[in-house]
């Protein structure tokens, strides 16, 4: 059986703030359908991997590849040259980032939250993108809230309509940066059980589209994640992958049974003993 093919491809990545090296020449393949969990300590720059994999932080030296193409960059000949904003940009349509902080638009309703980036980064009809909207906000649990503010939600319920939002694009990769960390530990359930059923979910988008832009259908089903998180149980049960990081680099990645469960690595057993 042939391996899945890459869907990201990390290659030598470092950065640096200052004096602080943060990503010291991280390695790291993701399979197209697959959901990789990375775990660690605070500061072992999990989040800032998880940056520069859509640009928001620009890497010192190194590569991010998302479905065969460069992020950030064009290449030419041995050299690379940093795209223009708007280039980034449309990038980004196709790497969905769930944040810590939900990030909604205060003024707008749940259903607008949802619709603006599909209208102005697609081209879609505002009735296509409402369309979707409300097919995700059912599938995350909040078909009622589509007129509410996003005050007058829970932080727990805030949180899906972010997921629902970074849906609506139709990403080829999902990242999610702690998306539980800011949430009441009673709320921290209902997030990630939506983020589980997207890892086990049918990849067809609420557009109705079964096939890729070139009519192939998709390799695998299910959604391509990445998710920092400290939650070691729904690493356990959801991940096909576990990565955990420590001072800026990959020490240890495999399935969780092997990571979780037996691991190799010294400063793999200590940091489990301590949150386990």
């Amino acid at each position: 059986m042939s391996p899945q093919p890459a869907m990201v491809e990390v290659r030598a990545v470092r950065k640096s703030f200052g004096p602080l090296d943060v990503l010291k020449g991280v390695d790291l393949r993701v399979a197209a359908g697959e959901v990789t969990v990375v775990i660690g300590p605070s500061g072992s720059g999990k989040s800032t991997l998880l940056r520069t994999l859509n640009h928001l932080e620009k890497a010192d030296s190194g590569t991010v590849t998302v479905d065969g193409t460069l992020v950030g960059y064009r290449r030419s000949g041995d050299k690379l040259y940093e795209l223009r904003e708007r280039e980034i940009l449309r990038q980004r349509t196709h790497i969905g980032f769930v944040f810590q902080d939900f990030h909604l638009f205060p003024h707008l309703t749940v259903v607008e939250n949802l619709t603006e980036a599909p209208v102005a980064a697609l081209r879609r009809s505002r009735k296509e993108a409402t369309a979707t909207a409300l097919a995700l906000l059912a599938r995350v649990g909040l078909a009622d809230k589509a007129d509410a503010y996003p005050r007058q939600l829970s932080g727990g319920q805030q949180q899906r309509v972010a997921i629902a939002r970074a849906l609506a694009l139709e990403p080829k990769l999902l990242l999610f940066d702690e998306p539980t960390s800011a949430l009441d530990p009673e709320l921290v359930g209902e997030v990630l059980d939506v983020i589980k059923d997207l890892g086990r979910a049918c990849e067809v988008p609420p557009s109705g589209r079964t096939t890729g832009p070139h009519g192939h259908a998709p390799a695998r089903q299910g959604t391509t994640m990445i998710v920092v998180t400290h939650e070691i149980g729904f690493a356990r049960e959801v991940a096909d992958t576990v990565v955990f990081m420590d001072d800026g680099r990959i020490v240890e990645q495999g399935p969780p049974s092997q990571v979780l469960g037996a691991p190799r690595e010294a400063r793999t057993r200590a940091f489990l003993s301590k949150v386990l």
